[in-house]
């Protein structure tokens, strides 16, 4: 029997030389893999809705043998196109995506985490990319996965850490126009360094290439 959800592309590789393996974040699923067979082909009607961070319906049949199940159907719904504009947005949104599968468990359910980044994907370009936004989305996550870190126990500054509350609690319109000081972000950007690396273990190694805003983030 066919299942259906939504879904956020969160990477795509090949398979086989005509087939396509689709990783999804949804909302009632979690993360959920699917194979799109014979997705590679110039006929294929999966053409043209299956790229990263496209927004779509879908249905799917589970297989009963392993956790790769297979795509029956796509209705594509936003394809968030400013990220290929803009070098400097896909990689803020790869680590957020790259994060998110190193934190999150297959086929479980996470409807927040599902709308953290739904929400960033339908702002975030509307303004040049900037560095608060993986600081914010760093801190949010925590806070969702139990992990929120305890500033009375920290080393931070008191100027570093009057930027916590704002970028965990904004709205992500709000995060994007905030001003802050270069060195009151570069103090909060190492101190989430340490922090994730202390609980996770290691951090995706797109984090750096993520946080580099202005003319070096353009194609």
């Amino acid at each position: 029997m066919d299942e259906r959800s939504q879904g956020i592309v969160l990477r795509v590789h090949p398979l086989t030389e005509t087939s396509l393996i689709i990783r999804w974040l949804t909302p009632d699923l979690g993360r959920l893999a699917t194979v799109a067979k014979g997705a590679r082909r110039p006929k294929s009607p999966y053409r043209g809705k299956l790229d990263l961070f496209y927004v779509a319906e879908f249905t799917f049949r589970r297989s009963r043998r392993s956790d790769l199940h297979a795509l029956r159907e796509v209705s594509l719904r936003e394809t968030h196109s400013f990220l290929r504009r803009e070098l400097g947005y896909l990689r803020q949104v790869s680590y957020c995506a790259a994060l998110i599968e190193q934190t999150t468990e297959m086929e479980t359910p996470i409807p927040i985490v599902f709308h953290l980044i739904k929400s960033l994907l339908e702002v975030l370009g509307t303004r040049l990319p900037v560095p608060q936004t993986i600081l914010a989305f760093e801190l949010k996550l925590l806070s969702e996965l139990g992990l929120k870190p305890d500033l009375e126990k920290s080393r931070l500054s008191s100027a570093a850490r009057e930027l916590v509350k704002p970028l965990s609690d904004s709205a992500w319109l709000a995060i994007l126009n905030l001003d802050f000081n270069p060195a009151q972000l570069t103090e909060l950007q190492q101190f989430l360094h340490g922090f994730l690396i202390y609980h996770l273990g290691k951090i995706p190694a797109s984090r750096a290439a993520a946080l580099i805003v202005g003319p070096n983030s353009r194609h």
